[in-house]
């Protein structure tokens, strides 16, 4: 097994859609065991003496006659004395025992000598045997001692690795289009692409036509972490709206035809884009909506009022609206053009008329109100994201691109309400632009689902009831991949069940009464800077209802094969119709190149301590040694990125001469540039000042 070695800090400029359960290192299984020295066997001298002991069991009868050669030996020299023998019997008996007792002595010392012989070299055979059996536990025991090592740094490594990975949009993608959903999936989706910006300081600008609010986690998470998040709600807030309003005449002609069109027809946005440009040209390339409104009655009065009684046509004066009517012509198809372009313009016609000059803003938030209904939603959804495909599809002169450290994010919660045109055209504008567009649908279209195949889209399925089949169908022509991927946790399940987001608009309260601090003391800033990890998770735990909800089911927190015996918290989802009914709220399938996997959008699962800002890529990479990495796979150094300075400031972006002409409220829907100055600070930095060092990040 390899040891872990250091982890390489994460991209920057990772966009996070979730977090996939893996466990990369196995469970090491059992310690190994310490070897027991063997049986030592008998005493040294055991196996002599049990050779000396055959020894004596064999010479014993040589004994018994070597005992009666000297008993008869002393008996002759008695019985001569008793005179029972003759003398020369006796003599000649001792002589005989005698001949006979010497071959016999001499033989049992031989046996005694060779006994001793055999029991010393016994005992060499044991001395050798024991040096041999404690040199070989010595081996055992060294061999046990580096097993025992290598299965300790085994389970702390297991112990220790991530149980959550990063599931983030693949380089070379500019698009992101999500299939299903509901509020509380989609509201645990953007907030999560939400901490991908704020991570790194990036622009993120979220459209949402839902009416119910799913960006107010996002919007409590920023400000938390002292990031003021723009926040409009359609139609209170179109008079403090500057998106659009200093445009170019031919690209406010096409966001107002676009209006136009996404109200009724759309085969006469040709026309209605001619008419409002000879209208603009007559009033000035920034006119208001007001004045465009006036040179559209313009056409429907008669040359003799004075439109007295008509606020917007007092606002031209008699020359303009001759000159109107002169340019645009006065026949019967005009009339009924200019009466309908009227009509559908007469909503928007207080946009930009109380916009201060604001400065840059890193989060902007477009809603729309629940009770304007479903056709003016998609009027107001259809201004903003026009607007903002001229906007990102035009850079004004003297703005930098934003740095490679950096990206921006565009998000369009309910997506299905726009025109496709206008969907097609800011995923168009998307492409080399280095802007991401996020584009959720609650009920995907046919032409939605054949973005499925573009290779620069990145396809997700959440939840869906209704149109499970038509999902399914779309999955399946996917290229299929690991099963193990498609892993749901019991957390995730457990999460979806009890977290409650809530999704209304925020209070008047927090609209009328904002304060320029946060809970913490720290001062709400406009600029974009980048917020640390650690600093970035504690705020989830504390001002999301996920992170709440997540510390709630902590302990369901556990790897999936922990030797145990226990239950596995994991299961194989699937993809068929029937299973994505059944996803969780917070789970989704993304369609990665490299197969499917499900990925948990909970935006709280980052402050667990089994979560890490890897992802599975980086560590199998890393692990098996084909590319500079960070260690064994699901190695415990999770890359958490040390962005800039946490002090850094920058300005918003204004034009050439900063007089407020063209693009001069327009600048706050520009990232702003590194180390720009915001005016209100200092322009040079005195010696030996600045942002104090980023603090180590604990999951490196």
């Amino acid at each position: 097994m390899s040891t872990p070695s250091r982890a390489p800090r994460a991209r920057a400029s990772r966009t996070y859609v979730g977090w996939r359960p893996a466990v990369l290192i196995p469970h090491p299984g059992e310690a190994p065991r310490r070897p027991a020295p063997e049986d030592a066997g008998p005493p040294e001298g055991g196996r002599a003496g049990t050779e000396g002991n055959n020894e004596a069991h064999t010479d014993r009868p040589l004994h018994i006659a070597l005992a009666g050669l000297g008993l008869l030996m002393l008996l002759c020299p008695l019985l001569w004395g008793l005179r029972i023998l003759p003398g020369i019997l006796a003599l000649a008996g001792v002589f005989a025992c005698a001949t006979l007792a010497v071959p016999v002595a001499v033989a049992l010392l031989q046996g005694r000598h060779v006994a001793s012989e055999r029991v010393r070299q016994a005992r060499e055979r044991l001395a050798v045997e024991r040096d041999e059996r404690e040199r070989l536990l010595h081996e055992r025991q060294r061999a046990h001692a580096e097993a025992y090592t290598a299965w300790q740094s085994a389970s702390r490594a297991y112990e220790a690795q991530p149980h959550w990975y990063g599931v983030t949009v693949p380089e070379g993608v500019d698009s992101v289009i999500v299939a299903g959903g509901t509020d509380a999936g989609w509201s645990a989706l953007l907030t999560t692409i939400g901490l991908s910006r704020l991570r790194e300081g990036g622009d993120l600008t979220v459209v949402d036509l839902t009416g119910h609010g799913v960006s107010r986690e996002l919007g409590r998470l920023a400000r938390r972490c002292a990031v003021a998040p723009r926040h409009w709600v359609l139609p209170a807030d179109l008079p403090s709206v500057t998106l659009g309003t200093d445009l170019d005449a031919g690209q406010r002609a096409r966001i107002l035809s676009a209006v136009a069109a996404a109200g009724s027809r759309e085969e006469g946005v040709d026309a209605d884009e001619t008419l409002l440009l000879r209208l603009l040209e007559v009033l000035g390339p920034h006119a208001g909506v007001r004045e465009i409104i006036g040179g559209l009655r313009a056409l429907l009065t008669r040359a003799d009022d004075d439109a007295e009684d008509d606020p917007a046509l007092s606002l031209l004066s008699r020359d303009e609206r001759d000159h109107v009517r002169a340019r645009c012509g006065d026949d019967q198809d005009v009339w009924a053009r200019a009466w309908e372009l009227e009509r559908r313009l007469a909503p928007f016609e207080a946009v930009g008329t109380r916009a201060d000059d604001t400065a840059y803003a890193q989060v902007k938030i477009i809603s729309v109100d629940r009770a304007s209904g479903e056709e003016a939603a998609r009027s107001y959804g259809t201004y903003a994201v026009a607007a903002l495909s001229e906007l990102l599809g035009d850079r004004p002169a003297g703005t930098a691109a934003p740095a490679p450290a950096r990206r921006r994010t565009v998000v369009v919660c309910g997506a299905e309400r726009l025109p496709a045109g206008e969907y097609e055209q800011v995923l168009s504008v998307a492409e080399g632009s280095g802007v991401e567009v996020v584009l959720l649908f609650r009920s995907p279209s046919e032409p939605v689902l054949a973005r499925f195949e573009d290779p620069r889209c990145l396809p997700v399925v959440m939840r869906t009831e209704d149109d499970a089949d038509l999902l399914a169908r779309a999955v399946a022509e996917h290229p299929g991949g690991d099963p193990g991927r498609l892993a749901v946790h019991r957390l995730t399940e457990t999460v979806g069940r009890q977290a409650e987001p809530e999704t209304e608009t925020e209070t008047d309260e927090e609209r009328l009464f904002p304060s320029p601090h946060t809970e913490s003391g720290a001062v709400v800033r406009n600029a974009a800077a980048a917020v640390a990890p650690l600093d970035l998770l504690r705020r989830v735990s504390s001002a999301t209802e996920w992170g709440r909800a997540t510390a709630r089911v902590r302990g369901v927190d556990a790897p999936p094969d922990g030797g145990s015996g226990d239950r596995s918290p994991v299961r194989t989802g699937g993809t068929d119709a029937a299973a994505l009914r059944a996803l969780p709220e917070t789970l989704a399938l993304v369609l990665d190149p490299s197969g499917p996997v499900l990925a948990d959008t909970n935006p709280g699962i980052l402050t667990l301590s089994t979560a890490t800002l890897a992802t599975v890529d980086d560590s199998w990479k890393s692990g098996q040694g084909t590319d500079a990495g960070h260690g064994t796979p699901g190695a415990t150094a999770p890359p958490g990125p040390r962005t800039g300075g946490r002090g850094a400031r920058t300005a918003p972006v204004t034009g050439p001469d900063d007089t407020g002409g063209r693009h001069g409220r327009e600048r706050e829907w520009y990232p702003a540039p590194v180390g720009a100055d915001t005016g209100r600070f200092p322009e040079r930095v005195p010696p030996n000042l600045g942002p104090p060092p980023e603090r180590l990040d604990w999951r490196a």
